[in-house]
C-alpha cells in the first residue's frame, strides 16, 4: 500500500494549492489512499464544513485533525456523521466524533488513528495511556495498514511515540509544528516514523500567519488578529510504502512549490 499523507492545510491558499496538486500527486506517487491533515484549513483555525467536504470529495480518504478541530461550530456534525473525518481522542472530553477510521483501499484496509501530545496542549488524557486502546479497535474493524497521526509540540514526546509503536503500527507522523523535519526513517521492527510532516501552505510566514503581525507580537506583546499569509505556497506530506502484513518499507518527504499567486 502507498499512502500520501499531508501535513496540516493552512487556510485557503493551502486549501487551494492542495487540490489543484492532488490528482498529479497521487498519479506520480501512484497513492492508493490519501490523508489529510486539515485542522487549520479555515482561515488558519479549524476546518468549515465545506472545505471537509470538498476534500472527500476530491478523493481524500482520511481527515485528521488537531487542538484546532472544535473551533468551528458548523462541523461538530461533520465530526459526528462523517466516519472518515477524525479529531484527536484526547482532545476534549466530550467532543464529537471519533479518534479512529478504518477505510478501504485499492491495497488493502486501511486504519488511521488521531492523538494529541500531552506536553504543551490541553490534551485530557496521557496518549500513551490510550494509544494501545485505539490500535485495538482500528485492527477489530479489519484495517491491516495503520497510521497513526500524532498531534504534537514537542519532539521529544513524538519520537518516544513512534518508538513505543515499533512494529505494531505501519507508521507514526507527527503534525502540528507545521515545520517539516527531515528525520524521517523506518524503525528497526517496520514502522515508518517522521517528527512532523509539515505545513501545507504559506511558507513565507511564522507558521501559516503573516510575519509583520508575529514579530509585532513578540516585539512589542502586540494582540494583533492573526491574518495568513499568502506567498510561497508549498504541499508538505510524506509517502508511506507498507507491504501486505503492514509493515512499511519506505517513507518520503514531499515538499512541492506551487504557482507564485495561488487564488
Amino acid at each position: 500500500m502507498r499512502t500520501l499523507i499531508i501535513g496540516d492545510v493552512f487556510a485557503g491558499h493551502g486549501l487551494t494549492a492542495l487540490l489543484d496538486l492532488l490528482p498529479a500527486l497521487v498519479i506520480d506517487h501512484r497513492v492508493d489512499a490519501t490523508i489529510v491533515n486539515a485542522e487549520n484549513a479555515a482561515e488558519g483555525t479549524g476546518t468549515s464544513a465545506r472545505q471537509a467536504r470538498e476534500l472527500l470529495d476530491a478523493g481524500v480518504a482520511v481527515l485528521s485533525g488537531g487542538n484546532h478541530s472544535l473551533a468551528r461550530r458548523d462541523f461538530f456534525a461533520v465530526l459526528r456523521d462523517e466516519p472518515r473525518v477524525l479529531r484527536p481522542a484526547n482532545l476534549q472530553d466530550d467532543a464529537p466524533g471519533r479518534a479512529v477510521a478504518v477505510v478501504e483501499t485499492p491495497a488493502g484496509m486501511l486504519g488511521v488513528v488521531n492523538l494529541m501530545g500531552l506536553v504543551f496542549t490541553k490534551a485530557t488524557v496521557n496518549p500513551f495511556t490510550i494509544v494501545d486502546d485505539l490500535i485495538a479497535e482500528a485492527r477489530a474493524a479489519g484495517a491491516e495498514h495503520v497510521i497513526v497521526d500524532f498531534h504534537a509540540e514537542a519532539t521529544s514526546e513524538k519520537v518516544a511515540m513512534g518508538w513505543y509503536l515499533d512494529g505494531r503500527v505501519t507508521a507514526v507522523v507527527g503534525t502540528h509544528t507545521h515545520v517539516q523535519t527531515a528525520d524521517e526513517r523506518v524503525l528497526p521492527q517496520g514502522t515508518a516514523y517522521i517528527t512532523d510532516i509539515g505545513m501545507t501552505g504559506p511558507h513565507d510566514s511564522v507558521i501559516g500567519v503573516r510575519t509583520d503581525i508575529i514579530v509585532r507580537r513578540f516585539r512589542m506583546g502586540s494582540t494583533d488578529r492573526f491574518q495568513a499569509a499568502t506567498e510561497n505556497v508549498r504541499v508538505q506530506g510524506v509517502v508511506v510504502e507498507s507491504d501486505d502484513d503492514g509493515r512499511a518499507l519506505t517513507i518520503e518527504r514531499i515538499d512541492l512549490p506551487t504557482a507564485p499567486s495561488v487564488p
